[in-house]
């Protein structure tokens, strides 16, 4: 089981943390203020669900479950000056324009933490409330590889090491890890530490762990994070190490290459990993984790316990529970955790279901420990954006529930390849009654598996759908979602 984020906070963290809570709890008291983390792996949509979430309160879009909306509540929200000077700004419009543009482009995957602060007017339906009252929404979008980063605060370089080769010489890993094996078995770590050795060793892991992303494999446990998401760390010293195989070393010796890639993975931990947590992820007050189990179905069974994996690891590093006035003020904690299911549109309606028991099968663990600390967990099969829209198809004396779409260029079902214009219609298949059937592996192929027979789940990837001059993007269970995370605050 992955330590709680309490094991590896240190006096002068917790010191820290307590600091800011004090500071935004005093603000808060005049300016009610909600923080809502958003996150997820790579693909998972966190981009799109911000600026659809977004879209839908500025300009008023239709979320019939969102009771202060569609109670008639909700007099305006506004996009507000964000607070903090030194987080880069979510590009909201640069977002949208290419959802809705001509181009009707899908934008680019979250790299680094950014913020958007948006600000709700209502009216609170508490009888002894009177005019209009005020929330703020402070949304801090970060790479949920960053989460699968914060249990190597735990570790100390032997144990990262013995790890990762170990998890590498496994299942579909070993066969993307060859040429950095390759080299792992010449690095002696008594020899004198060498930077030319140290970057080749880190470019040929980092090879590996960018190879293990590919929608073959779809592997959601590849830290450290930020080998993937390098941003302006790329190349510096922090970023160029590797593990070795200290099997058989001995002592560490100064100026060693064992010595020179443990100071390195130390600094990682202590200059890049611990400010994330103390300064961003500790202050959190709601959270929602995109999940993007359609990739792992694509991928088979392997994918899938890699995500449940993940899952368990995220969900490890958030300090939840219900909060006191005492730990609201000092030690915040999250109070709802929001798990959701993406591209539900790439599903016929009738599989929704499915996809979310599928979903909190995977997180069912974690999920447990969470609301035993007093935190409210929800699962949700949703899609921010709904690329398709559904309909019947008669085929021979069946009527095949199908979706309609335009695909992506280069998107391909059997021997056809799309060119992004046609509109097509698809039978997506459907998810078992049983979620546990795509964790047993039994009969259940994915693309890891292509040549050892067909596919049981390939799923298309579709095009942002086309708008009209002041049209609010489709959704489904957007709605849904909002009341979960902040519907309470509306009351």
């Amino acid at each position: 089981m992955p330590p709680q984020a309490s094991s590896w906070m240190s006096v002068f963290d917790e010191a820290l943390i307590a600091a800011k809570s004090l500071a935004g709890f005093a603000a808060s008291s005049f300016n009610p203020t909600v923080r809502l983390g958003v996150t997820g792996l790579s693909r998972a949509g966190k981009t799109v669900f911000i600026t659809a979430l977004v879209q839908a309160l500025v300009e008023g879009g239709r979320l019939p479950v969102f009771r202060a909306q569609a109670e008639g509540r909700i007099a305006g929200s506004s996009l507000s000056p964000q607070p903090d000077d030194t987080v880069p700004r979510f590009d909201y419009e640069v977002h949208l324009a290419d959802l809705a543009g001509p181009a009707r482009r899908w934008p680019d995957s979250t790299r680094q933490i950014s913020e958007l602060r948006l600000v709700i007017d209502f009216q609170s339906n508490r009888r002894f409330a009177a005019g209009m009252s005020r929330l703020t929404l402070d949304i801090v979008d970060y790479p949920g590889e960053w989460l699968l980063d914060l249990p190597l605060l735990n570790m100390s370089y032997a144990e990262w090491s013995a790890q990762t080769i170990a998890a590498s010489r496994e299942g579909s890993r070993l066969a993307i890890a060859g040429p950095w094996h390759e080299m792992l078995a010449r690095l002696d770590p008594a020899a004198p530490e060498n930077e030319a050795l140290a970057r080749e060793a880190a470019a040929l892991f980092t090879a590996y762990l960018k190879a293990g992303r590919d929608e073959r494999f779809a592997l959601s446990t590849l830290p450290p994070g930020r080998f993937l998401l390098p941003g302006d760390l790329e190349g510096s010293p922090a970023l160029t190490f590797a593990p070795l195989d200290l099997s058989k070393a001995g002592d560490i010796r100064s100026g060693s290459l064992h010595a020179m890639m443990e100071r390195r993975f130390e600094a990682y931990k202590h200059k890049i990993v611990r400010p994330f947590f103390t300064h961003h992820f500790a202050r959190l007050d709601r959270q929602i984790v995109l999940v993007d189990a359609l990739s792992a179905l694509n991928a088979g069974p392997q994918a899938v316990h890699d995500l449940e994996t993940a899952l368990t690891s995220v969900l490890s590093a958030f300090r939840v529970g219900a909060n006191s006035w005492w730990s609201a003020i000092f030690r915040p904690r999250i109070q709802k955790i929001l798990f959701a299911a993406t591209k539900a549109d790439h599903l016929h309606h009738t599989s929704h279901d499915r996809l979310e028991a599928i979903l909190r099968k995977m997180a069912d663990g974690a999920i447990g420990r969470a609301a035993f600390s007093g935190a409210s967990v929800d699962v949700v099969a949703l899609a921010s954006i709904r690329a398709t829209r559904e309909a019947s198809v008669k085929q021979g004396r069946e009527n095949l529930p199908c979706i309609i779409g335009t695909p992506m260029a280069g998107e391909r079902s059997g021997d056809e390849v799309f060119d992004g214009e046609a509109e097509i219609a698809v039978f997506p298949g459907e998810l078992p009654e049983d979620p546990n059937a795509v964790f047993s592996g039994s009969g259940f192929n994915g693309l890891e598996n292509l040549r050892e027979g067909g596919v049981d789940y390939r799923f298309i990837r579709f095009r942002p759908p086309r708008l009209e001059d002041g049209q609010i993007f489709p959704h489904i269970r957007l709605d849904r979602a909002l009341e979960f995370l902040i519907g309470d605050k509306l009351a």
